[in-house]
Parts: structure tokens; C-alpha cells; sequence
């Protein structure tokens, strides 16, 4: 994924305080596509990049954000945030956070 502007950044912090609740559960899926597309890619993080994961997992992983895990699991497949073959599931999109190279910090970040 490209590298974010400051007015993506502030966008994205604006969709995610209207839609994502405290605790990190969503208040609702939002109807317009690039909305729901910046809480995909937050919600596609908690999958981690080389994992296949049985969809009983994908939906308990799922449930932690939303009731609806089925709706979840469509919109993750069908924006290639997940792939899916036989039931099985792996991360195939979204934003990775790179660490540095102690592996505690994300590049970029403060000093």
C-alpha cells in the first residue's frame, strides 16, 4: 500500500473515531465503500501476513469487532484484504506495519 498523505492520515483517524468504539468494536458498518475500506484495512491487522486460518478462526477473530461476521468476511474477501480457498483464509491486503530493526518500534516512528 502507498505511503499515506497527512490529509489521508487525518481522514482515516476521522473515520475510525466515528465508526470504531473504545473497546475497538465497531458501532456500525458504514455504507459508503471508502469508509468501510479504511475499518477493513484496521480490522485486516489483526490477521498476520503467511497465516491460513480455518474460518471458525477468521469468525472469533471477527466477532471481537462486529456481530455480523459473515458481512465482515464478504467485505475482507471481496476488497482483497483476505483471500480464500476451501474454507481456509489468509491476509492477501491491507496496510503492514514494519518494525525496526529491534523489532519493538515501527520504522518511521518518534526517536
Amino acid at each position: 500500500m502507498a505511503r499515506q498523505e497527512p490529509d489521508d492520515d487525518a481522514r482515516r483517524e476521522a473515520v475510525l473515531r466515528a465508526f470504531v468504539r473504545a473497546d475497538g468494536s465497531l458501532r456500525s458498518i458504514p455504507a459508503r465503500r471508502s469508509k468501510r475500506i479504511v475499518l477493513l484495512d484496521q480490522i485486516s491487522q489483526v490477521f498476520d501476513v503467511g497465516v491460513r486460518y480455518p474460518e471458525r478462526d477468521v469468525n472469533a477473530l471477527l466477532r471481537a469487532f462486529h456481530p455480523d461476521v459473515a458481512a465482515l468476511r464478504r467485505y475482507l474477501v471481496d476488497e482483497e484484504f483476505l483471500t480464500r480457498a476451501d474454507s481456509i483464509y489468509w491476509r492477501s491486503g491491507g496496510t503492514v506495519v514494519l518494525l525496526d530493526e529491534l523489532g519493538d518500534e515501527p520504522r518511521g516512528g518518534a526517536d
